[in-house]
């Protein structure tokens, strides 16, 4: 039964649009993963900024009292 879904072509050239197809794939799943890790590094950034926001207002308000 499984030697239904095997094909090796005779002709070597019926790989060239898998494979064009593949490197497509893998350059635009690079892309989006080097996307991905930037705008995680920006949102980290901002999320420390907040953070250190936060500490500032919790030290002066416990200095007010």
């Amino acid at each position: 039964m499984l030697q239904l879904f095997l094909y090796f072509p005779e002709d070597k050239s019926e790989y060239i649009p898998a494979t064009i197809t593949m490197a497509i794939f893998i350059i635009a799943a690079i892309i989006t993963m080097r996307f991905i890790i930037r705008y995680s590094k920006k949102e980290e950034e901002k999320a420390k900024q907040f953070e250190q926001q936060l500490k500032n207002q919790q030290n002066d308000d416990s200095s007010q009292k």
